[in-house]
C-alpha cells in the first residue's frame, strides 16, 4: 500500500512537471504580446518580403492564424528569417516559437532534434529544374550533371539516394543561402537546381523570364512540409495544430472570410463549434472562444490561402493536387473540432 501511494505522489509530480513544462511557450508568447516565426529567408508565395519588407505567403498566413488565436489579432507576430542550416537551431534554443518554413517531416527530426513536427500545410516532392533549352526532359539524362543544391536539407540526400538508385553520377554544388543558389543556376554555374517542386516553381516564377527555366516531371521524394515545434511544450504545439485544423476544417464546411459572420447563424453543430457559437473549445486551448472565428476572418479558410498565395490565378500557377480537401480527391483531412 505504502508503495502504491509512492507512486502515486510519483505519478503526480510528473503530471504537475509535465503541465508546468507544456505551458512554457504559451505562457512566454502571451506574455511577450507577439509570436516569433521562424520563416525561410524569401520564398516567393510561401514567406518573402515585398518592396516595403511586408511579409506574405502560405508560411505568413499561418503565422497569422497562430497570432488571431492567441491574441484575436494576426498582426502580433514577428517574423525571423532562417536559413536551412540556421532553422533548428533557432528552434531549439528559443529564438523562435515556432518553425513555419516549409520544413519536410521525417522521422529522424521528430526523433532527435528535440522538435516535433505538428501539421502539413503543403504535402510536396521534390523535383528538378533545368533550363528549357538545354533539352532535358528527363533527369534520368543529367548523369555527370553539376547540380545546384542547399546544405542541411533532406534534398541533399534524396538527391545522392535517387542518383545512387538509378546508377547515375553527378557532382553538387553546394550553396547556403536561397538566392545565392538560385542565382548560381540562373548564371549557369550548375546544369540544374533541385529542391521541393513548390520551391522550384516559386523560384522560377521569380525569374524575369520565368518560362525559360522547365521543371522535370521526375519526383525523387514524398516532401510533406509543415511547421514544427519543440517538444514538450505540448499546451502551445495544441494551439499551433488546432489553429491549422480550424482553417482545413473550415473549407471542408464552407466557412469562409466573406460569409464569416452570416455562417454564425448556422445550425451545423459543427460550424457552430468552430466559431465558437458552442463554447469549450477556446477554453480547452487557453485561448478566446472565438479563436478560430478570428482566425478565419484574418486569413481565410486553407483553400482561400492556398490560391490567394500559390494557386493557378498567382505566378506559382500551382494546382490544389494533394492539397485539396479529402472530399474532393485531395488528402487534406482536417481532425474533427469536438
Amino acid at each position: 500500500m505504502k508503495f502504491l501511494k509512492l507512486a502515486a505522489i510519483g505519478a503526480a509530480l510528473i503530471a504537475a512537471s509535465t503541465v508546468a513544462q507544456a505551458g512554457a511557450t504559451f505562457d512566454s508568447v502571451k506574455k511577450k504580446g507577439f509570436v516569433q516565426c521562424g520563416t525561410n529567408t524569401g520564398l516567393a508565395g510561401f514567406g518573402a518580403p515585398d518592396s516595403k519588407g511586408v511579409w506574405s505567403g502560405l508560411d505568413i498566413d499561418m503565422c497569422k492564424a497562430f497570432a488571431a488565436a492567441m491574441f484575436g489579432d494576426p498582426t502580433k507576430f514577428k517574423v525571423t528569417p532562417l536559413t536551412a542550416q540556421q532553422r533548428f537551431t533557432a528552434l531549439q534554443s528559443g529564438e523562435v516559437d515556432v518553425l513555419v518554413r516549409n520544413t519536410t517531416q521525417t522521422m529522424t527530426r521528430d526523433t532527435s532534434l528535440g522538435l516535433i513536427g505538428v501539421a502539413v500545410n503543403f504535402y510536396d516532392s521534390q523535383g528538378i529544374m533545368v533550363r528549357k533549352d538545354s533539352g532535358i526532359k528527363s533527369a534520368k539524362e543529367l548523369n555527370g550533371a553539376t547540380i545546384c543544391v542547399q546544405p542541411g536539407t533532406t534534398t541533399e540526400l534524396n538527391l545522392a539516394d535517387w542518383f545512387r538508385a538509378n546508377k547515375l553520377s553527378f557532382k553538387p554544388v553546394v550553396i547556403e543561402k536561397l538566392d545565392e543558389v538560385v542565382g548560381a543556376f540562373v548564371a549557369g554555374r550548375c546544369d540544374a537546381y533541385t529542391t521541393d517542386k513548390s520551391g522550384l516553381a516559386s523560384s522560377r516564377s521569380s525569374q524575369a523570364k520565368p518560362d525559360l527555366y522547365a521543371i522535370l516531371p521526375e519526383d525523387f521524394s514524398k516532401e510533406p512540409l509543415g511547421p514544427l515545434v519543440r517538444q514538450g511544450d505540448e499546451q502551445w504545439l495544441n494551439v499551433i495544430r488546432w489553429s491549422f485544423n480550424a482553417m482545413v476544417e473550415a473549407e471542408e464546411y464552407g466557412i469562409t472570410q466573406k460569409n464569416l459572420d452570416e455562417m454564425l447563424k448556422s445550425t451545423n453543430p459543427n460550424v457552430q463549434r468552430i466559431l465558437g457559437v458552442t463554447p469549450g473549445m477556446g477554453k480547452n486551448l487557453g485561448v478566446d472562444e472565438k479563436w478560430a472565428y478570428n482566425i478565419i476572418k484574418a486569413v481565410g479558410n486553407y483553400g482561400e490561402s492556398f490560391e490567394r498565395n500559390i494557386g493557378k490565378n498567382t505566378p506559382l500557377r500551382l494546382e490544389r493536387g494533394l492539397n485539396q480537401q479529402w472530399t474532393k480527391g485531395g488528402i487534406m483531412y482536417a481532425w474533427p473540432i469536438r
